[in-house]
Protein backbone atom coordinates (compact mmCIF):
# COMPACT_ATOMS: atom_id res chain seq x y z
CA UNK A 1 0.00 0.00 0.00
CA UNK A 2 1.72 3.21 -1.23
CA UNK A 3 -0.86 5.87 -0.36
CA UNK A 4 -3.80 5.90 1.58
CA UNK A 5 -6.63 8.21 0.36
CA UNK A 6 -9.37 9.33 2.90
CA UNK A 7 -12.66 11.72 2.43
CA UNK A 8 -13.55 14.21 5.17
CA UNK A 9 -15.95 16.86 4.76
CA UNK A 10 -15.87 20.35 6.92
CA UNK A 11 -18.30 20.58 9.55
CA UNK A 12 -19.00 24.00 10.56
CA UNK A 13 -17.40 22.78 14.04
CA UNK A 14 -14.21 22.58 12.41
CA UNK A 15 -14.15 26.21 11.37
CA UNK A 16 -13.05 29.66 13.23
CA UNK A 17 -14.86 32.99 13.35
CA UNK A 18 -13.03 33.65 9.75
CA UNK A 19 -15.20 30.64 8.64
CA UNK A 20 -12.06 29.06 7.04
CA UNK A 21 -11.07 25.28 8.87
CA UNK A 22 -8.97 26.34 12.18
CA UNK A 23 -5.48 25.41 11.62
CA UNK A 24 -5.51 22.86 14.39
CA UNK A 25 -8.10 20.71 12.65
CA UNK A 26 -5.99 19.57 9.76
CA UNK A 27 -4.20 17.17 12.03
CA UNK A 28 -7.30 15.90 13.60
CA UNK A 29 -8.18 15.00 9.90
CA UNK A 30 -4.49 13.56 9.43
CA UNK A 31 -4.69 11.50 12.39
CA UNK A 32 -8.14 10.00 11.03
CA UNK A 33 -6.82 9.28 8.25
CA UNK A 34 -3.53 7.50 9.75
CA UNK A 35 -6.55 5.62 12.23
CA UNK A 36 -8.12 4.51 8.86
CA UNK A 37 -4.99 3.69 6.88
CA UNK A 38 -4.78 0.93 10.07
CA UNK A 39 -8.19 -0.23 9.65
CA UNK A 40 -7.28 -1.13 5.89
CA UNK A 41 -4.55 -3.04 7.14
CA UNK A 42 -6.63 -4.97 9.58
CA UNK A 43 -5.23 -3.25 12.84
CA UNK A 44 -7.47 -1.33 15.49
CA UNK A 45 -5.71 0.66 17.54
CA UNK A 46 -7.50 -0.59 21.10
CA UNK A 47 -6.76 -4.54 19.60
CA UNK A 48 -2.54 -3.53 19.10
CA UNK A 49 -3.10 -2.06 23.14
CA UNK A 50 -4.97 -5.05 24.26
CA UNK A 51 -3.13 -7.66 22.20
CA UNK A 52 0.40 -6.05 21.63
CA UNK A 53 1.05 -4.00 24.91
CA UNK A 54 1.47 -1.11 22.07
CA UNK A 55 0.73 2.32 21.42
CA UNK A 56 1.18 4.90 18.81
CA UNK A 57 1.84 8.66 19.67
CA UNK A 58 2.71 11.55 17.69
CA UNK A 59 6.22 12.95 18.38
CA UNK A 60 6.69 15.81 15.78
CA UNK A 61 5.00 17.41 13.02
CA UNK A 62 5.61 19.80 10.56
CA UNK A 63 3.04 21.37 8.40
CA UNK A 64 2.66 23.93 5.88
CA UNK A 65 -0.53 25.59 5.32
CA UNK A 66 -1.09 26.97 1.86
CA UNK A 67 -4.82 27.50 1.14
CA UNK A 68 -7.57 27.52 3.64
CA UNK A 69 -10.21 25.02 3.50
CA UNK A 70 -13.99 26.14 4.63
CA UNK A 71 -17.45 24.86 5.45
CA UNK A 72 -19.02 22.32 3.97
CA UNK A 73 -16.03 21.19 1.49
CA UNK A 74 -14.83 17.92 0.54
CA UNK A 75 -11.43 17.11 1.15
CA UNK A 76 -8.94 14.27 0.93
CA UNK A 77 -6.04 13.51 3.05
CA UNK A 78 -3.57 11.28 2.37
CA UNK A 79 -1.43 9.23 4.16
CA UNK A 80 1.97 7.50 3.13
CA UNK A 81 4.94 5.93 5.36
CA UNK A 82 7.73 8.00 4.10
CA UNK A 83 10.14 5.83 6.56
CA UNK A 84 9.67 3.15 9.22
CA UNK A 85 12.04 2.20 11.78
CA UNK A 86 12.01 -0.16 14.51
CA UNK A 87 9.82 1.60 16.64
CA UNK A 88 8.53 4.61 14.63
CA UNK A 89 6.86 5.43 11.54
CA UNK A 90 7.25 8.66 9.57
CA UNK A 91 4.43 9.57 7.50
CA UNK A 92 3.95 12.15 4.70
CA UNK A 93 0.68 13.89 4.56
CA UNK A 94 -1.32 15.81 2.63
CA UNK A 95 -4.81 17.47 2.36
CA UNK A 96 -6.57 18.31 -0.83
CA UNK A 97 -9.55 20.01 -1.75
CA UNK A 98 -11.78 17.44 -3.49
CA UNK A 99 -12.44 20.03 -6.57
CA UNK A 100 -9.68 20.33 -8.23
CA UNK A 101 -7.90 18.25 -6.43
CA UNK A 102 -5.76 21.65 -4.65
CA UNK A 103 -3.55 20.95 -2.06
CA UNK A 104 -4.28 22.85 0.54
CA UNK A 105 -1.39 21.42 3.37
CA UNK A 106 1.13 18.82 3.64
CA UNK A 107 3.89 17.48 6.20
CA UNK A 108 5.37 15.39 8.18
CA UNK A 109 4.24 13.36 10.81
CA UNK A 110 6.55 11.36 12.93
CA UNK A 111 5.01 8.66 15.29
CA UNK A 112 6.96 6.64 18.01
CA UNK A 113 5.60 3.19 19.13
CA UNK A 114 5.30 2.78 22.46
CA UNK A 115 4.95 0.21 25.58
CA UNK A 116 1.25 1.14 26.86
CA UNK A 117 1.97 0.72 30.58
CA UNK A 118 5.60 2.63 31.01
CA UNK A 119 5.26 4.64 27.23
CA UNK A 120 9.27 3.56 26.16
CA UNK A 121 9.77 2.78 22.89
CA UNK A 122 8.48 -0.85 21.62
CA UNK A 123 9.04 -2.31 18.63
CA UNK A 124 6.27 -2.07 16.05
CA UNK A 125 4.32 -5.31 15.84
CA UNK A 126 5.98 -7.93 13.41
CA UNK A 127 2.53 -7.98 11.49
CA UNK A 128 2.42 -4.35 11.00
CA UNK A 129 5.57 -4.07 10.37
CA UNK A 130 5.40 -6.66 7.34
CA UNK A 131 2.77 -5.00 5.93
CA UNK A 132 4.36 -1.65 5.80
CA UNK A 133 5.55 -0.72 2.39
CA UNK A 134 8.07 2.04 1.96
Amino acid sequence: MNEFLWPVRVYYEDTDAGGVVYYANYLKFMERARTEWLRKLGFEQDELIAQHNVLFAVRRVTVDYRQPARFNEKLVVSARVAEAGKASLTFAQAIYREAGNVLLCDGEVKIASLDALTFRPRAIPGELQQKLVV
